[in-house]
């Protein structure tokens, strides 16, 4: 995870297209635009995916077949990302949120390795990238540009040597934490210690901006956004992150940031992940949290019933469906707040147990690029919103470092 597939004859030859029903014109500007400008997502936790069903080996799979035929399902594989037009990718390199210390790095470094593994088993498929140039010259090449991404602040041990040493390694952005609070910024999901950003956060800011490494806000608490964005001196992303004004999930992006970012200059990339795109999804969760809880009440030391009454429960109450015209709705909420120049594409694949429907697995890009033109979306503001805003916020960083 060993033969290419050379970029024009999967612009050309792409079942995606017919099985998702794309008029011959939105394929035709597709192909152009995407051909042009590299779509970059900005999250794909792969190697989480490896690392935890498959040995953390990725010679266990083969990417040039079809991954939802194995035993542990992917969203991920070569002839899929071919069909989705993928011109960059940010590979998440996790460290989870309950390791500390120094054995919290090293967790990142065992997913840095299957990454690196990954492009020298497919050489004709992948290349690493240290920059927006690089993204574009391998872009252009017919290869798949591979930057790393360390999702979790955690890794650095609070010291910002480790975080130069990331940096060093060629991790080019760090979500600054997890699902919970550092011991110097807040989580979105967790129980604010620091009212945001600590005085020593600033410094992690500072310095990821003086080395020329992405500040991402997504699972920061709202505060902490705002505190980021009040201190940084290069563009920020949100690597995998939707608008909360659509669904309240704690992990979207309020309005009043969105605003924030416009002034920022940086882009905030549209996750995929059902239960942030889909209000009343979050709430029947909420529910059937809710119902999980009484049933255990109910049948205390009898396991088996309290499952069995909530399988019942689930049965009457189905979940609600997310959908791919549900992430529009976001892409053009973000659009319309922050600003065409300041949204994207983060999907959060194999990060997320399931897709919405229509964006089921990395093939489906186009999909949701053909939706939006057919909102009315110009060719311009596609190319923007695939990877031309990110580009932007990558060169300006790599300028503001350069200072």
């Amino acid at each position: 995870m060993k033969k290419a597939i050379g970029l024009s004859l999967a612009l050309l030859v792409s079942p995606s297209f017919a099985e998702a029903a794309i008029s011959p014109e939105y394929q035709a500007r597709i192909d152009k635009i995407l051909a042009e400008t590299p779509l970059i997502d900005g999250h794909n936790d792969i190697a989480e995916q490896i690392k935890e069903q498959y040995a953390g080996e990725p010679s266990n799979i083969d990417l040039t077949k079809d991954t939802r035929k194995l035993p542990h399902p992917l969203h991920t594989d070569i002839p899929r990302l071919r069909d989705g037009r993928v011109g960059g990718q940010f590979w998440s390199v996790y460290v989870p949120a309950d390791l500390q210390g120094a054995v919290s790095g090293e967790a990142v470094r065992v997913q840095i390795d299957i990454v690196r593994q990954i492009v020298a088993e497919y050489p004709k498929v992948f290349e690493l990238a240290q920059s927006a140039d690089d993204i574009e010259r391998i872009h252009k090449a017919g290869r798949i540009a591979s930057m790393f991404g360390m999702e979790g602040g955690e890794a650095i041990n609070s010291k910002l040597a480790v975080l130069r040493e990331f940096r060093n390694e060629g991790v080019m952005y760090m979500t600054l934490c997890h699902w919970k609070t550092t011991p110097w910024i807040d989580s979105a999901t967790d129980a604010p210690q620091h009212g945001g950003l600590s005085p020593f956060g600033e410094q992690v800011v500072a310095e990821m901006n003086r080395i020329g490494m992405l500040v991402d806000l997504s699972h920061t608490s709202a505060e902490a956004m705002r505190d980021v964005l009040s201190v940084a001196k290069a563009p920020v992303i949100f690597s995998h992150s939707s608008a909360m004004a659509i669904d309240a999930h704690p992990r979207n992006v309020p309005d009043d940031v969105l605003k924030l970012v416009h002034k920022n200059g940086g882009v905030v990339m549209a996750n995929f992940a059902p239960a942030f795109i889909s209000e009343d999804l979050r709430q029947w969760s909420a529910k059937k949290d809710a119902e999980e809880a009484r049933q255990k009440a109910l049948f205390l030391g009898d396991p088996d019933a309290a499952k069995a009454g909530l399988e019942a429960w689930v049965a009457a109450n189905p979940a609600p469906e997310a959908t791919l015209s549900q992430v529009a709705d976001h892409i053009e909420h973000i659009r319309d707040v922050a600003g065409i120049d300041n949204v994207g594409i983060g999907s959060d694949f194999d990060g997320i147990p399931n897709g919405p429907v229509g964006l089921e697995g990395v093939e489906t890009y186009p999909a949701l690029l053909a939706e939006l033109m057919a909102r009315g979306w110009s060719d311009k503001d596609i190319a923007k919103l695939a990877g031309g805003n990110l580009l932007r916020v990558l060169r300006k960083a790599e300028k503001v470092a350069g200072r």
